[in-house]
């Protein structure tokens, strides 16, 4: 069938036809299935079409009525435009075509509580819309990206198989599942991203103690990275940094890493993550750490006004070379553990909060492949939670309390050693701040309680009462306990 057939059936339509919409249509047509393409600008659709239109089945429309008349029914539809405002317009516009039963696929980086908000409204139409959770970037989309569909469980059995088709593999497993409904999979996407901040914030203090704790240079942390990825620190992020760092500039001859403005940018998924766990009441100190450190490096004019200020004695670079690197990259693995813990705490809470059911080891088998934070020790989080569908948190169970007992001493040295050095680590710093505050038995929350309660009469409870009772001392009166 040829690109300009326009009396075929496909099984999928695409609109929005930018680098990830295009690829996602390749991917689907790679896999046999005719897909039914449509953007705002048709010259997009036609530059897929000229670029890749004999990789396999598409059918060309111009308008809405025609890229719906070209699907099967019930009619499948993948929105892959730029989140808020536009993803409404859309919607909008294909409910007002569809027919009941026809699936709204959003597959862009909606946030989650507008996707609650669409499924609402589409599912009082008789149509069925799925917030899809879409990771791996441009080549995940083409060949096989993390898929986490939330939204009705009926729209799975018509979607799904064609979804999972797609999706990257471990092992033979697909990395698709169905998340839970209405905003479930915009919310676990979410936190995926949040992970993905305090994950990428902590390799780049691990590279910047090499680079100005022992003074190596960009190629040689290079090296170190490509070590560290053949062992527990397997993931693609840390594979990628290696080749990141080996990059040379064609210009200069310099590292390009080196000639890199060092102002992170961001898009919003990690804000919305740390405003979504404080919303919960769960403590993602490590992603909200990575955040303010984006937010920290693009303050040019705090930043510019400060540079030089005092530090202070500062002490000296490590010794032992060897040792210090062995440290880092285990004060690395340790941060990492508490970074998903915390993520997956906040996905235990949203399930809970919204009512979704969610499965948490699901999303470490889906996240095994084509995701950004796609790590070999996914697999350990996946069998944590196969013990234990409840697991507290991921620190107490025996694979993760082993391997952080096993770098705790690293991970204080570092610290220590950044903290001598002047070297800032916000992400290494909080991660142990709150592995040892879980750990510790008695928090100073109880001042902190006591404090409340003598400037605003807001009571605490006593550890020798039951959990329930509540209790205010008479601070301005003579000072006697009464229950509240």
């Amino acid at each position: 069938m040829t690109s300009s057939d326009t009396t075929a059936t496909a099984q999928i339509g695409v609109t929005g036809l930018a680098v990830m919409g295009s690829n996602i249509a390749r991917n689907f047509a790679h896999k046999g299935y005719t897909v039914a393409l449509h953007n705002r600008s048709v010259s997009k659709t036609d530059a897929l079409l000229e670029a890749h239109g004999s990789e396999g089945k598409f059918v060309r429309s111009e308008t809405i009525p025609e890229f719906l008349a070209a699907l099967e029914k019930p009619r499948r539809v993948l929105i892959m435009v730029k989140a808020g405002d536009p993803t409404d317009a859309v919607i909008n516009e294909l409910a007002d075509a569809m027919e009941e039963g026809d699936i709204i696929i959003d597959g862009g980086n909606s946030l989650f509580t507008d996707t609650i908000r669409r499924e609402k409204a589409i599912r009082e139409r008789g149509l069925h819309y799925v917030g899809a959770g879409i990771s791996g970037g441009e080549e995940g989309a083409l060949n096989g990206p993390s898929i986490m569909p939330g939204g009705p469980k009926e729209s799975y059995e018509s979607l799904g198989p064609l979804l999972e088709e797609i999706s990257a593999h471990v092992d033979g497993v697909p990395c698709c599942t169905h998340i839970g409904p209405d905003g479930s999979g915009h919310f676990v996407k979410m936190v995926h991203n949040g992970i993905e901040y305090s994950d990428m914030q902590l390799i780049g203090e691990a590279y910047q103690l090499l680079r100005d704790g022992l003074g190596k240079s960009a190629g040689e942390i290079a090296e170190v990275f490509a070590e560290w990825n053949s062992g527990d620190l397997d993931s693609y992020l840390i594979e990628i940094t290696a080749e990141v760092l080996r990059q040379v500039d064609a210009k200069t001859g310099k590292p390009l890493v080196d000639l890199i403005l060092d102002e992170a940018e961001q898009k919003g998924t990690g804000r919305w993550t740390v405003k979504s766990a404080l919303d919960l009441g769960v403590p993602v100190t490590g992603i909200a750490e990575a955040v303010f450190a984006r937010a920290l490096s693009g303050s040019v004019a705090q930043r510019t006004a400060t540079t030089g200020l005092a530090s202070g004695d500062l002490g000296t670079k490590p010794s032992d070379a060897a040792r210090f690197t062995d440290d880092v990259s285990k004060a690395l693995y340790a941060s990492k553990i508490v970074a998903y813990a915390q993520g997956f705490n906040q996905i235990q809470a949203g399930s809970n909060e919204y009512g979704w059911d969610i499965t948490p080891g699901d999303m470490a088998t889906i996240w095994r492949g084509g995701c950004i934070i796609r790590a070999k020790f996914l697999n350990r989080i996946k069998e944590a939670f196969d013990e234990d569908a409840n697991l507290p948190s991921l620190i107490v169970a025996p694979y993760f309390r082993s391997a952080i007992e096993d770098a705790i001493d690293s991970w204080r040295r570092v610290v220590v050693t950044a903290t001598e050095l002047g070297i800032p680590v916000p992400g290494f710093a909080s991660a142990l701040s709150y592995y040892d505050a879980l750990r510790t038995e008695r928090l100073p929350a109880a001042l902190t309680q006591g404090l409340r309660d003598f400037f605003g009469a807001h009571t605490y409870g006593r550890i020798d009462a039951d959990r329930d009772k509540r209790f205010h001392t008479l601070w301005s009166g003579d000072r006697s306990e009464v229950e509240a």
